[in-house]
């Protein structure tokens, strides 16, 4: 099984696959996308997460980030994962648990290792067949339809580990201020643009932020916040009759033309060209 679900306009992408060989090159996973791992097999799993190493027993269920590294040690692996990117869930708003930044994926003090009886089980094989099926469903509502699946596997899997995990933000290397630092721009980009606010909320100085930025990411703290309230953007253009002012008013922007200037030092074009081009593609 290898379903893989794409929405050009807003790069969103989706995927459903218990074929290691095609998630992965040379058994990485591929970067960029959050992924939870479930494992349906009567053996336990090893893997690497950030270079450390993580057994998954059968029946259990773990998650890795967009900023984590994933590796698997054998071809010889059964393994079911759930994989996804940003602008396909992350770009909606969703309560701070069940984000893509909520408890499941950042929010426990170690890599969560969440067990499945036999009665959870059951009710997440039921709806993986739901999933499974809603792939297969081609039409203008899938992409929703998907999404609504993965917020309820989310939900489902956060009220698992608020039960059986501690759950407390930890900070403690440059990799976990990224995380953490990405976690409150998803939460404050309308309102906060700068990178020393957000450094006042972490209590580390700017320079600390692009030190731990330089060192794990290809993108340094400003870009995170452009590129997040671009997302946004853009996802109002496309799905919404508001013009490119009002856009840029909904999102923190007192002068239209800042907004304007971002976007196409992001995108490349100006927001209305960008709407009408992206809706000749549909």
């Amino acid at each position: 099984m290898h379903l893989e679900y794409k929405e050009r306009q807003l790069s969103a992408y989706f995927r459903l696959s218990n074929q290691l060989d095609l998630m992965t090159e040379n058994l990485v996973m591929t970067k960029g996308l959050n992924h939870l791992f479930w494992n349906q097999s009567t053996s336990t799993i090893e893997l690497e997460i950030n270079h450390r190493q993580v057994k998954l027993a059968p029946n259990h269920i773990t998650t890795a980030t967009e900023l984590q590294n994933v590796t698997f040690n054998t071809r010889d692996v059964q393994i079911t994962c759930l994989s996804f990117n940003r602008e396909f869930y992350c770009i909606k708003d969703h309560q701070e648990e069940v984000s893509c930044n909520g408890v499941i994926f950042y929010g426990t003090q170690d890599i969560p290792l969440i067990h499945l009886d036999e009665s959870e089980s059951q009710k997440m094989q039921s709806l993986f067949e739901v999933f499974e099926e809603e792939f297969d469903t081609k039409d203008v509502i899938q992409g929703e339809m998907l999404q609504l699946l993965l917020t309820r596997l989310i939900i489902k899997c956060t009220r698992l580990a608020k039960a059986q995990l501690i759950i407390k933000p930890n900070i403690q290397d440059a990799s976990d201020i990224i995380r953490v630092y990405t976690a409150l721009v998803d939460k404050h980009f309308r309102e906060m643009k700068n990178i020393a606010d957000y450094a006042d909320l972490l209590h580390k100085s700017p320079k600390t932020l692009s030190n731990a930025f330089s060192k794990h990411s290809d993108k340094t703290p400003l870009r995170v916040i452009h590129d997040r309230v671009i997302q946004e953007a853009q996802y109002q253009l496309l799905n919404s009759n508001k013009t490119a002012k009002e856009v840029s008013h909904s999102l923190g922007f007192e002068d239209a033309s800042a907004f304007n200037k971002l976007f196409k030092k992001i995108t490349g074009c100006a927001p209305i060209d960008y709407k009408k081009s992206k809706k000749k593609l549909t």
